[in-house]
Order: structure tokens, then sequence, then C-alpha cells
């Protein structure tokens, strides 16, 4: 008898043979296997290039190896076309619990959404445990709405909703939910109509014309026409009178701002506002507004103020008003823009603290000091930037949190043989850090599916630490909630080299460790996506800069690896560009992330508390980076000093560069 290759007959039988090949030794911890290491590694690779004969061949050599999982799960991922029912199962009997099983499961959910093999997606969603996957969750959302028809709840479409807009790329299911929502008129035209827009800013056509197919297929040619050259669009219309000539005249006016807000709102001010109603005009200023904000322009309040109900806007259009208004002094367009954003955004201490911080500046009596004094409340601690700015805020100095007792041996005994993290460190001990990283994530989050208890958190981040993966020890004991261990928190390894090299060229330690610890986590072979190298994250030219500043002969860049070079490097280079900039850490951390040509345009304008400047800085990335970067060091300097600390003391304050100063490098990097 023959078969074809995607018989499920032959399949079932390759799976059931293979299930009494492989035992249960896999889950368990393995003895040193070079040969079997070898193995993983070539699979690995033969799995990227998506070589299935290859893997399937190396596939019994992986047999008893601790990683023999990720093994088994690159064989089958590479015929996921080809899967049954029958084989998920077998892979879940010889794997279960594992990450690996609940993968395969999600990839394989996300194929038969696809297919839309509604019966089979309901029975094996239903084992899903990752429940990570926004377009997983959205087919079962769509099968729930199937199911429920008429009688589907709002909180369903509210969530599809939710998902549906944070895609950023194109994806089949939020995008199928969505368009069932619409047919069942659960969702409005203004739903679909606003993740046009949203795609449209975010320079994502695709997306922008599968919403637009959803509820104007007949204006789709117009849609690559607007974003092709906006402008040329606009001139060519008049009017704008059916509901879909107007959105697409939003959309772009939208465009346009994206890259001229000055263009965009000279046209809707001169040609278009008298066309769109009041949500359409509030929608449009309000990413005008936004545009220009992250321009540091000044017009970006012109904008925002033609907006007559914040309520028309999102969070991130609000969030560039509240960044707009600081930099004005404007304290009663921060109250305001703050009041009207959604209650997740209410909830974030970013916008917890700067309205605090608006109504203490509005406020006319001591009465009207109690609202802001509760929401610094709220928030103050140790935990992040804006917590320490609120404990200072309302008094307090940082110290250190009194540290949680140890984990017990029996804690840390149940860590050492919990299989995930056994897998997890091993991968990473291998150079697999990608597959390391996701399976100790997934391992601390599902504690039958409540995620770690506190002391199992530290015992895992205890059990990194002593293995010196410092970013899953660090990781891990952030994310306990009840007591922190500092020392788990902010590690310093590498101590004596980091702590005299700083010293010996007046830097200060805590400033180095804070940069290290958000740069690269204290991985040593870490790399960036820009070729970034090392503790520190140094680019090769940037390094053969430094390197003949401070006199270090005979380098190359491929020394960035060794960790004193790379200290030396990293150090040299932050205390010129920290001198560059007067000691301002803040505009040297933006400097040392972004490049140093950036912050000093971004320091013109009104001179500002630094917190205002970091949180105006138009990069999510560097913006984030500064904050981290100061928290880090205050944090870091209470445990070097054993002293109360200051967060306000190293921002100071950030304005042009007065007229009689000299750039002290002007040839920075």
């Amino acid at each position: 008898m023959q078969f074809s290759a995607k018989s499920p007959a032959i399949l079932t039988s390759l799976t059931l043979a293979l299930s009494l090949v492989f035992s249960s030794a896999a889950c368990s911890q393995a003895k040193p296997d070079p040969q079997g290491d070898a193995t993983l590694l070539e699979m690995q690779q033969s799995f990227k290039r998506g070589d299935r004969k290859r893997v399937t061949a190396l596939l019994p050599l992986a047999q008893g190896h601790i990683l023999e999982p990720w093994a088994a799960y690159w064989e089958q991922r590479l015929r996921l076309d080809d899967m049954t029912a029958l084989d998920l199962q077998a892979f879940s009997a010889r794997y279960p619990g594992t990450y690996q099983e609940d993968r395969l499961r999600n990839d394989w959910l996300l194929l038969l959404g696809q297919r839309r093999d509604w019966t089979t997606f309901a029975d094996e969603y239903t084992r899903y445990r990752m429940a990570d996957d926004r377009e997983v969750r959205c087919y079962a959302l769509l099968i729930d709405q199937i199911k429920g028809g008429a009688d589907t709840p709002p909180a369903l479409a509210d969530e599809v909703r939710k998902n549906w807009y944070a895609q950023r790329d194109q994806d089949d299911g939020c995008t199928q939910a969505a368009s069932q929502l619409l047919a069942a008129k659960k969702f409005s035209p203004l739903d679909v109509w606003r993740k046009a827009r949203m795609a449209v800013e975010a320079n994502r056509p695709r997306v922008a014309a599968k919403a637009v197919e959803m509820v104007a297929p007949e204006s789709l040619p117009l849609v690559a026409e607007l974003n092709d050259n906006p402008t040329k669009f606009l001139a060519s219309k008049v009017v704008a009178l059916s509901r879909a000539r107007k959105e697409l005249v939003m959309l772009a006016i939208i465009k346009l701002a994206t890259t001229d807000s000055d263009n965009a709102a000279a046209l809707l001010d001169n040609k278009w506002a008298s066309q769109l109603n009041t949500e359409e005009r509030n929608w449009t200023w309000g990413v005008i507004g936004k545009q220009a904000a992250m321009r540091l322009s000044p017009s970006a309040m012109d904008a925002y103020g033609k907006v007559t109900q914040d309520s028309d806007l999102t969070d991130e259009m609000l969030a560039w008003k509240v960044r707009s208004a600081l930099r004005l002094g404007r304290w009663k367009d921060v109250a305001s823009a703050t009041h009207a954003m959604g209650p997740e955004a209410q909830k974030d201490a970013t916008w917890v603290y700067w309205r605090a911080r608006a109504l203490q500046a509005l406020a006319k009596s001591d009465l009207d000091l109690a609202e802001p004094k509760r929401l610094l409340d709220s928030i103050a601690g140790v935990r992040g930037f804006y917590e320490q700015l609120a404990l200072e805020e309302l008094g307090q100095k940082i110290t250190a949190p009194p540290r949680p007792p140890a984990p017990s041996a029996d804690e840390k005994t149940a860590a050492r043989a919990n299989p995930g993290l056994a897998r997890a460190l091993a991968a990473i001990q291998l150079g697999l850090r990608s597959e390391g990283n996701r399976e100790w994530n997934y391992s601390t989050n599902l504690h039958d599916r409540g995620g770690m208890t506190d002391r199992e958190l530290l015992a895992a981040a205890d059990l990194a630490c002593q293995r010196e993966v410092w970013d899953r020890c660090i990781n891990t004991s952030e994310r306990t909630r009840s007591v922190m261990d500092f020392g788990q928190r902010f590690p310093m390894p590498f101590q004596d080299a980091v702590v005299k090299r700083a010293r010996d060229i007046n830097l200060d330690p805590a400033y180095v460790y804070g940069l290290i610890r958000q740069e690269s986590r204290f991985i040593m072979d870490a790399r960036s996506g820009v070729g970034a190298s090392g503790l520190m994250q140094v680019m090769p030219a940037t390094a053969r800069w430094t390197a003949k500043k401070i006199g270090l002969t005979s380098f190359t860049p491929d020394q960035l690896n060794d960790r004193e070079t790379n200290i030396a490097i990293g150090t040299g280079y932050l205390k010129l560009v920290l001198d560059d900039f007067s000691g301002s850490m803040p505009m040297a951390a933006a400097a040392y992330n972004a490049g140093p040509g950036r912050p000093r345009v971004w320091r013109n304008g009104p001179v500002l508390e630094a917190a205002i400047w970091a949180e105006n800085v138009p990069f999510t990335e560097t913006r984030d980076y500064v904050k981290k970067v100061l928290s880090n060091t205050t944090n870091y300097a209470t445990i070097l000093t054993g002293q109360p600390q200051s967060l306000k003391a190293r921002l100071g304050l950030v304005g042009p560069l007065a007229a009689n100063a000299v750039e002290v490098n002007k040839d920075l990097p």
C-alpha cells in the first residue's frame, strides 16, 4: 500500500513510533552530553532554515537530552500543515505541561483558525495554557460570537476591539472577528474607520487598506493614492459629502501630518474642518497635535486647543497632549488630559504622577491638596522612575527596602527540580538564549495558571543568580508583588572592575551600573540588532573613537566582548558624553542610547525639570531608557552608599546650551 506525504495514517504511525523511542527522561536533568549538544545546535539551525529532512534525520540523536522537547518541537513544527489531533495528543503525552507542548498547540490553533476548523479549535483551546497570543484569542472570541449571535455581550466586542487595535501588522484572527462583529452590528463603521486611521498614522498601508475594504470596498483604490501623495490627493478633492469620502480626507490629512504637521493643520483649518463632524475634527486635530508634540513644536498645543472634546482622542494622543502641556507649564491642560484618559492609562504611574503634580499646581487651598496626596501615595515607592519621584514629592528619600528572608533549602530544591527552569538554563548555557528565555518566562508565569508565588519567584531568581544568568534573575525578581529583594533586582557582577574603573575616571559607579543593567542585563555576549556588543553595548565605530580618546592602543572591535575592554570603552565613552553635557545624567543617558546629536536638539526650548524633558523625548525607546537608567542609578546608589538617595538631585534641569558654554567633544559619534 502507498501513502501520500500528507496521509494522516502514516503521520500518526510515525508519531506513535517516535513516542516509543523517546523516553520521559527527556524532561529531567541530563548529564553533560557534548555530542547531544552539537546535535541540538545543528537541529536549531536546520529548523531556522526550514530544513525538515535534516531535522527529522537528527531527531533520534536527541533522545535523552535535556532539550529533547525542543528537538521534538522543531521536527513537529516543520510538518505542522500535516499535523492531526492525534499527533498533538501523542506529543502532549510525551511532553505534558511543557512549554514546547503549549507552543505547538498555539501554532496549531492559529492554523485551525486560518482553516476555519472551529470544532477542532474549540476543543483544543480548552487545553491552551499560554493564553498570550492576541490572534488566537480573537479566533476564540469569534467562535463565541458565532455561537452567541445576536446575544453577543458588549464585553466580547470590547475585547476584540482592544486586541484588533493593538495588532500593528495584518493578522487573520482579529480581522475576521472584527468583520464578523461588523456584520452582526456589534461593531460600528466608526470602529473600523478608527483602525484605518491608526494604521495610516503608523505607516501600515496594508492594514489600513484591509480596514477600508471592510466598510467601503469601492474606496480601496483611493487608499494607495492618498498614502503615496496625500498633498496631491487633497488638492484634487473639493468636497467630502459621503461618510467614506470624509474618512478618506481624514486619512490623507493624517498621513500628511506624519511628515508635515503644520501643512496638515493649515489644510484642515482652511478647507476641510467645516466638512467634518465633531468626532472627525477632534480626532484629526488630535493626530496633528500629537505629531507636532513629537517634534517638540509649540504649535502642538494650538492643534490640541481646537479639540472640543478630549474623550474623542486616544490615550496616545492624550499622552502627547500632557507632554506638550508640561513643556509650556500649562497645568490645567495636564489635568484635563489625564482625566480624559481610559481606565488603564489612568492607573499608569506616569499619568498618576503628572495628574497629581497638576492638581497641586492648581490647588487654591489646603483642602485641594488631599487628592494629589492620595494619588502620590498610591504609587510612591522604589519600583520605578515615577514611583521614586512620588516618594520624594511626599517628602521622603529613596532607600533600599528590607531584604526578605532568603529562599529556604526546600524552596531552592523545588526551583532546581522544576523541569522547565532546568531546560531553560540548559538552553541558555548552550547558546539558545531565545529558546531558554521563552521557556523560563513560561515556567515562571504558569504555576497552575496563576503564576508563581512571591516565594517561588524569589527561589527561581536565586537559581538564575547562582548560575549568573542575570537577566532571568532580574526579570523574575522584579515580578514579586509583596516583597522586594534588591540584591536580586539590582545585582552587581564584576564589582571590582566596574567600581574601580568608574572611580578612576571620576564617574559615579551607581550610574555605570544603572546603565549596564538597562543595556545588557549583564549578559556578556549581548549583541543588539544594530551591532552594539557586550556589557555596555558599544558600537564598533564608537569604540574605535573612544579608544583613541582614552589612549587605548592596539584596540580592535573584536575585543568588545572582552569584559575588561568593554567596561573600559563603555565607561570612557559615558564619561566623555557626560562631560559634553555638563554633567547632566539624563542628557548623557539619552546620548548614550540615541547618539549625542539628538539630545543637543531636544534640549532647545524652555528650561525644564529634567523629568519633564525626559518625558518629552520623542523616541519611545530612548524616553523609557533615560527614565530607567536614572531610576536604576538611584537604587544602586542606595546599595553602594547605604544612604538615602534623591532621584530629583540627579535629574536637575535641562535647557539650551548657554551662550558662553563650550561643547567639550564636538566630534562625539
